[in-house]
């Protein structure tokens, strides 16, 4: 099996809970896990946006991908999330993450700085050269203030082998339309955006890292099985219910809404590390209300 399709389907976007007092709860992470796993998605995400890792110090970053790789045990692929703003510490952290139990990595744009395209080619170049494991490249430029173009995105997938997809995160169909039509065989295009992921994979793309997975599994799984099975009517219609579920996941930002809403179904605590704050007692509310209409026990 090409190491491509192992990423296929629903990834999960893990969360990184933690205890009142901020350290990382490393037991409900480790229920997390299980749970998702129980609930059928493809494979696991670690470190990523929804995991607040930017407020992660970088051994924290070691310890959480250790742990994360011990629990997952193989069962599913595992792709652990290796960026930052200088492209030196990005490298700095292929070397101090012990990868060894992982598939692949995924690396943002990087953020704040708002490199040329010119600049993340040569920024992924560094990564690519450096990295011991197939890399996803994620553009989120609602987060980094970059948007990597699809040209750029080409061009790194030409010229960087072992670069085999990326999550799209840029809200622009046209934009991912584009990267699908341009692909090389093989090149994985992902959804970064749990509302669009049917209408992605409608154009050719090959699933999504989503954040609802954390929520309801099973029932987010069951709409991208139909999408990839090419039923998209029958997507649409599975997905359709759940619809104000995500908006809800969203309305107060990510992960301030998931958190919320694990926090909701019993879970995990809701704490978050600053400058992120728990969700308002309206949207958890609205998240109570939602898990008994969908039955999301």
């Amino acid at each position: 099996m090409a190491i491509q399709e192992r990423f296929k389907g629903v990834g999960v976007a893990m969360i990184t809970p933690f205890n009142e007092d901020g350290s990382i709860d490393f037991q409900s992470l480790g229920k997390m896990i299980d749970y998702v796993i129980d609930g059928g998605v493809d494979y696991i995400v670690a470190l990523g946006t929804t995991a607040e890792t930017p407020t992660l110090y970088i051994p924290e970053r070691v310890e959480v991908a250790a742990f994360v790789t011990k629990q997952v045990a193989g069962r599913v692929p595992l792709v652990i999330g290796v960026g930052g703003n200088s492209t030196s510490e990005v490298l700095d952290q292929l070397h101090e993450i012990d990868l060894s139990g992982a598939d692949a990595i995924l690396s943002v744009t990087p953020y704040y700085n708002k490199p040329s395209q010119e600049g993340l080619y040569q920024h992924f170049k560094r990564v690519s050269e450096a990295s011991p494991l197939p890399i996803i490249l994620y553009n989120i430029p609602g987060r980094s203030g970059v948007n990597m173009l699809p040209a750029t995105t080409l061009r790194i997938a030409q010229d960087m082998p072992n670069v085999i997809g990326i999550k799209e995160a840029s809200g622009k169909i046209d934009q991912i339309e584009e990267v699908i039509r341009g692909r090389q065989e093989g090149f994985l295009v992902l959804s970064g955006d749990d509302g669009m992921a049917v209408d992605v994979m409608r154009r050719g793309g090959d699933g999504v890292i989503s954040v609802a997975a954390n929520l309801f599994p099973v029932q987010f799984g069951k709409c991208v099985k139909l999408a990839a099975e090419g039923k998209y009517s029958e997507a649409d219609e599975a997905y359709a219910p759940y619809d104000e579920v995500v908006q809800a996941l969203f309305a107060e930002g990510n992960p301030t809404g998931v958190k919320c809403a694990l926090k909701a179904k019993g879970l995990i605590g809701g704490t978050m590390r600053l400058p992120l704050v728990e969700g308002t007692q309206a949207l958890y509310e609205k998240f109570v209300k939602f898990i008994e209409k969908y039955d999301l026990h």
